[in-house]
């Protein structure tokens, strides 16, 4: 997918949305999930997803929802 620079805001923030969702559907919660406000800034942003850090819980669901995810 091809996003126009003036578009990349929207983007991201719809995409932190959907991972948000699909995350808690499957149990996880990533407590700090944002837009990286530094690659955001400037005139032409070309914003990152940043996925923050996790507790050890958090990370051992994750690890076992993609084991799950990768059997299928």
């Amino acid at each position: 997918m091809v996003v126009r620079d003036a578009e990349r805001f929207r983007v991201v923030e719809e995409t932190i949305g959907e991972l948000r969702e699909v995350f808690g559907v499957l149990g996880v919660v990533l407590p700090s999930l944002r837009v990286d406000p530094v690659s955001a800034a400037g005139v032409a942003p070309y914003p990152l997803v940043d996925l923050g850090c996790v507790n050890l819980d958090t990370a051992m669901r994750m690890v076992a929802v993609l084991h799950e995810r990768n059997r299928r």
